[in-house]
């Protein structure tokens, strides 16, 4: 050996070629290596190079590091994954001959010699201490950037980089790790923004130490748009990251031994260096711990820098000193932008959820941080959230205080406003003399408020006094509206955060807070039961209210109080309604007001703005006949007007001592693009025109004009509600912007003429906006499609009312029809490619609509049913009671398709409320659109516990049914080799079977083993392990214990059944290595068939068994133990079925391998012996006939029944009858 190496170093020091190049080659090399099955054949063929300063210069040290880590990471993992993947009974594993490195260390034990002693000495004179891959050495060295002059706004963009060396070269891989560089590149300028203001404060300029502080607040806002570059859309094209292709990198870059560090995102430098910036000093929580020991194992220049930050010239501490307003609500927006539930962390924590959750479906149960192991249920991202919950607690709690309550859970509520405002004025924006559209100015003076484009500010609204007034009159309070209340957890939280945000003390709060602050429009069901419960039932008013068919009702609490005080005995409204004590009553029926949303209409140009406008439309509906009576009286909705009150009353005003909480936040979903040269086009219905007012005054900017052209339709009633005529023109006229109008109820229209450059009058017949974008179709179509489709690639806006959205993508749809596409499905592809690339944003705010609720239900066995995985097939989703049919939105989900696929047919109001969808208003607005009924509740088994127990065990084992059907739909298409089919959700992503033209065996047959595998262990785990053992022995023991006159009934042999059929000789046929040899494509796609039509039958046979409890209402009058005895034994057939099910696709499965060998001697014979043994059991006619709910079981013969099959006279019939024929 000794010889070889000198000889070999010889050869290499006479080599012009510097030495570690070999490893770079074979790098280069790998995604062919892999897709072949020869990458630990060419690992070994590899010459021993040291990793000695002889060989490989200090400035080569960490290519080397990079290049050898990798291919050590690559061997281990075709060593540990080789195709098997728990499928083959008798594996032949890869023996090399050649010398190993397992003296030097654990982490190289196993890996040939050749790469495992340079890794070993280039590590450690790198100073690592064992050999390992960093997160940053895949993520930062393996990039290359394209064009190092483009720098705006920093140099290492998703678009501005390649990946240097692919390991398997698919576009997941590529996609993932581009984006995990983009999201690190785009705090490239964070901490020169840090260093900046650790000058200041040195310094003590407060001004210089304001100014980057605001410079870094926006770095940090900015930095979430870099998550969509990682996209779980399938036309997102060079963005997509499939889940169950994501498995194999993370199992890639999974660390060499227990003892490394893992290659985790905790070592992404943001966090690092703001977790030093804002003086974290909590790690408990597990993500906590594992970033403390990453940041050990950091270089030590890395680790002095940070400790600079965090022991010098703390930025906060000085805030806190100096105590200006201005720098605390900076501060305050760094902190929200960073570990906030809209900001860095809170869109990475939702980013992981759903990556994980894709993933962990397909085969990954916990991330290289081992964060989701600890789970015990096999939900690692529901485990990992959870911990990064904690994490994000930790670092708000020095600033906020105690937190209650989860991250997303402060979606939507008072969390969301932690600064203060006064109304500044109301003015005019069309010649509407009803103002019904109004710009709100508030005041951000001293509140160190920054806001971008399209940015969103949050306004918690005050009741009027009108509606005070009548709560107090019919509750006695009138005066008592200075008496403190005794407050439950809700309202003390309020108060809390109402004294964080004055900087003192939590209020004490009192009638008129409670009055002002909480909900008493509309009256939603919980309000009207809770009035209900504590009138005993005893008034008329509440109970018509109650009857409604349509929630919530158009009325407000003080209109239902001072109806029910008239019919409602005085004894029991006072005892209701006691004025005695501390009002604790009062808090417990009014809940604190949930703030409303409005889109900023302005951009200012100052460092810090000094006021904000809105653009209010006033909601108006009409009193509930029940409260109104025969008069027709209007009402305004709560936030719209508490700011843009009726003309006829006298403007809200504010008293001194009450403050408008307001907050701001930045969509990720509604920006404009970098590129100022990108054509933008804005759709708007009505008051949706305001976000777009502060595009156009940004992109339209003095000295700033934007090369690309901007677009605006616009669609109004008349042209009286013409919003911002005036400034329009002036923007039209200086030859900035194109305007088109649609009015739907005014003939007056005006038309944008390009020549003049103005807004003609012309007559025309009243239409919609829709109509207009078919007029201008031609340049609308171009503008959806991608650069890459010929199109340019122009970036569409759309904010209005469901209706709006409605009508707009409709237009559009027809145009691209017209002008660029053969079928609606091709312009549905156009479109939906567009939402993908986020070229296409939504902001759909909600009118106020109630939704029927006299609809049929739909039962748990429809919604499983509902799953889309196969062509034609509709998604639909249960969240809180209600159904969505959500298929037409799968393409435009800004977080990706396969989430919602990943949740189709079950009840995902979990997955939905850690989204924090819950509270978001523009998904509730959307889901309006799509609601199709009312989830079937949980029947009501009165004073039968164990009818209650058999439903809830039968409901989870259906939806462990669905779910694991709807796992296996990712891969199922790409498998199958299915690419041509119209239906874009199930076509597969990309040819798994063949790259450059040779057979795929590192990918495709290594995908199908491990979809194979999955399903065989994992999924058959799930569906034939515990939890149906579970269902078994409760029904066996119900029908054994039910009284019941039948005492010669036989139990079915379920889990034999289930153990015969995995014991089987077809059981093992199937589980033997297939060589990947001619006809492998094709008995993949057959399989997975088979496996599909398995995991749908047995998804039938649960819905069959949930219909069951259904129907158990409608068996007359047979006693408890009746029904339960005849519900044991239907389920228990069904699980018979299920079982039986099971035998038969492990026959076919058998049938469909490649080679077929002869099993013995006389097969016919043997085949013969299972029939005839079957049927003498009865289990041969179990899947012959429906099982039907109060029918004896066809598989269960009576114990001294006779057989009355001759076996030897159908054998010599069928003989003879064989003999005759020949």
């Amino acid at each position: 050996m000794a010889i070889a190496r000198r000889i070999t170093t010889k050869r290499l020091e006479r080599s012009p070629t510097p030495p570690g190049r070999i490893w770079s080659d074979l790098c280069e090399r790998m995604p062919g290596c892999v897709a072949r099955g020869r990458v630990r054949e060419s690992v070994v063929a590899l010459p021993l190079v040291e990793g000695t300063e002889d060989f490989i210069p200090d400035r080569a040290l960490w290519a080397a590091v990079v290049a050898l880590g990798m291919l050590c990471s690559i061997y281990r993992y075709e060593d540990k994954n080789d195709g098997h993947e728990g499928v083959t009974v008798n594996p032949t594993r890869y023996q090399p001959s050649c010398e190993m490195g397992d003296d030097l260390g654990e982490e190289l034990v196993g890996i040939p010699r050749c790469i495992a002693l340079p890794y070993w000495q280039v590590s450690r004179r790198l100073g690592r201490s064992i050999p390992h891959l960093t997160f940053f050495d895949q993520s930062s060295f393996n990039m290359k950037i394209n064009n190092p002059n483009a720098t705006y706004p920093y140099v290492g963009r998703f678009d501005n980089m390649e990946m240097r060396w692919p390991v398997f070269g698919e576009r997941t891989e590529i996609a993932f790790q581009k984006g995990c560089a983009d999201t690190s590149a785009s705090f490239q300028h964070g901490p020169d923004a840090i260093a900046a203001c650790q000058e200041h404060v040195m310094n003590r300029n407060v001004e210089g130490l304001l100014r980057e502080m605001v410079r870094l607040k926006e770095i940090l806002e900015r930095m979430p748009n870099a998550f969509h570059s990682i996209n779980t859309n399938p036309n997102s094209g060079e963005n997509y990251v499939p889940g169950h292709q994501w498995v194999r990198w993370g199992k890639f870059s999974a660390p060499l031994s227990k003892r490394c560090p893992a290659s985790s995102g905790l070592q992404f430098p943001p966090f690092l260096v703001m977790d030093a910036f804002l003086g974290r000093k909590k790690y408990d929580s597990f993500l906590g711990k594992e970033g403390l020991h990453l940041r050990a194992w950091l270089p030590s220049n890395w680790r002095a820098f940070i400790a600079a930050i965090e022991y010098h010239y703390s930025i906060p501490e000085f805030v806190k000193q100096l105590g200006d307003p201005r720098l605390m609500g900076v501060l305050d927006g760094i902190i929200e932008a960073y570990t906030g539930e809209r900001g860095f962390m809170g869109t990475h924590r939702y980013k992981v959820f759903g990556i994980l959750e894709i993933a962990s479906k397909t085969g990954r149960t916990e991330t290289n941080g081992l964060s989701g192991a600890p789970e015990t249920n096999g939900r690692a991202w529901e485990e990992t959230h959870r911990q990064f919950s904690e994490a994000m607690k930790e670092r708000l709690e020095p600033f906020r205080g105690n937190i209650e309550i989860e991250p997303h859970q402060m979606r939507g509520t008072f969390e969301e406003c932690r600064y203060q405002s006064r109304i500044l004025s109301r003015a005019f924006v069309d010649t509407d003399p009803n103002r019904s559209i109004a710009m709100v100015t508030l005041d951000l003076q001293n509140t160190g408020i920054t806001f971008q484009p399209g940015g969103r500010l949050a306004v918690m609204p005050l009741n009027s006094w009108g509606e005070c007034a009548k709560v107090a009159a019919a509750l006695g309070l009138t005066e008592f509206l200075d008496y403190p209340v005794t407050v439950n957890a809700q309202w003390q939280r309020f108060s809390q955060h109402l004294g964080s945000v004055r900087r003192t003390s939590a209020p004490h709060l009192t009638v008129k807070d409670i009055l002002r602050r909480g909900h008493l429009a509309p009256i939603t069901k919980e309000l009207a039961l809770k009035v209900h419960d504590m009138l005993r039932a005893s008034s008329n008013t509440v109970l018509q209210v109650l009857a409604t068919t349509e929630w919530p009702v158009c009325g407000s609490l003080g209109d239902l109080l001072q109806a029910a005080v008239a019919d409602t005995n005085p004894r029991i409204w006072d005892r209701a309604f006691d004025l005695t004590g501390g009002l604790a009553w009062l808090v417990d029926l009014i809940p604190v007001e949930v703030p409303r949303t409005y889109s900023i209409s302005n951009y200012s140009h100052e460092l810090l703005p000094s006021a904000v406008n809105l653009t209010v439309s006033r909601a108006e509906y009409k009193l509930c006949s029940t409260f109104a009576g025969d008069e027709d009286v209007t009402c305004a909705g709560v936030g719209s007007g508490f700011l843009n009150p009726f003309l006829s009353v006298s403007d809200e005003l504010v008293e001194a001592d009450e403050d408008i909480l307001i907050g701001v936040s930045r969509p990720l979903n509604f920006q404009i693009p970098i590129d100022r040269a990108a054509p933008c086009v804005y759709f708007a219905g009505g008051s949706g025109i305001a976000p777009f007012r502060s595009f156009w005054q940004a992109r339209l900017m003095p000295n700033n004009n934007a090369a690309g052209r901007d677009i605006l339709y616009l669609g109004v009633q008349a042209r009286t509600k013409f919003c911002y005529e005036q400034e329009l023109r002036e923007y039209v006229e200086a030859g900035l912007l194109e305007v088109h109008l649609a009015f739907s109820r005014d003939t007056r229209g005006l038309v944008y003429d390009q020549r003049s450059q103005d807004l003609i009058e012309k007559e025309m017949p009243p239409r919609y906006i829709d109509a207009l974008i078919g007029e201008q179709g031609a340049t609308i179509s171009e503008l959806v499609m991608s650069k890459k489709q010929g199109g340019r690639g122009g970036y569409l806006y759309v904010c209005g009312s469901v209706a709006v959205f409605d009508s707009v993508m409709s237009g559009i749809r027809n145009a691209i029809y017209n002008h660029c596409s053969s079928s609606m499905e091709a312009a549905d592809t156009i479109l939906n490619k567009a939402f993908a690339e986020r070229r296409f944003m939504l902001d759909v705010f909600m009118t106020p609509k109630p939704l029927p609720c006299n609809l049929p239900t739909i039962p748990l066995s429809q919604l499983a049913c509902q799953t889309g995985h196969r062509p034609g097939g509709r998604m639909w989703i249960a969240v809180h009671g209600s159904v969505y049919d959500v298929t037409d939105f799968c393409g435009m989900h800004p977080g990706g398709t396969l989430i919602i696929q990943s949740n189709a047919g079950v009840d995902c109001s979990k997955t939905f409320d850690n989204l924090a969808h819950t509270n978001n208003p523009e998904v509730s607005s959307l889901l309006t659109k799509y609601f199709v009924g009312r989830l079937a509740p949980k029947p009501e088994f009165h004073g039968s516990p164990e009818f209650a127990s058999l439903y809830d065990f039968w409901a989870g084992y259906l939806r462990i049914t669905v779910e694991t059907l709807v796992a296996h739909r990712f891969e199922m298409y790409e498998i199958m080799d299915v690419n041509n089919t119209n239906d874009q959700h199930l076509r597969g992503s990309e040819n798994v079977w063949s790259r450059e033209h040779l057979v795929n065996i590192g990918l495709g047959v290594r995908m199908f083993y491990d979809y194979q595998s999955r399903l065989l262990q994992g999924g058959f785990s799930a569906l034939f392990g515990p939890d149906l053992q579970e269902l078994v022995f409760k029904l066996s023991f119900t029908l054994a214990t039910a009284a019941t006159t039948d005492t010669n009934t036989r139990l079915p042999d379920i889990l034999g059944t289930i153990a015969r059929a995995k014991t089987s000789q077809a059981a093992i046929a199937t589980s033997r290595e297939v060589a990947p040899q001619r006809g492998i494509i094709n008995y993949a796609a057959k399989s997975v068939e088979l496996d599909i039509q398995l995991l749908e039958d047995i998804r039938k046979e649960a819905c069959h068994g949930m219909d069951a409890f259904d129907n158990l209402a409608t068996m007359g009058s047979d006693s408890h133990s009746q029904k339960l005895n005849i519900l044991a034994t239907f389920l228990l057939q069904t699980l018979h079925r299920i079982a039986s099910r099971l035998e038969t696709f492990y026959a076919k499965l058998a049938l469909l391998r490649v080679h077929q060998p002869a099993l013995e001697s006389n097969p016919a014979r043997a085949r013969w012996n299972i029939v005839r043994t079957k049927v003498r059991d009865g289990s041969f006619f179990v899947l012959t006939q429906q099982t039907v709910l109060g029918t004896a079981p066809a598989y269960t013969p009576e114990r001294n029944r006779r057989m009355t099959v001759d076996f030897e006279s159908v054998q010599w019939k069928e003989a003879a009858y064989a003999a005759f024929h020949k």
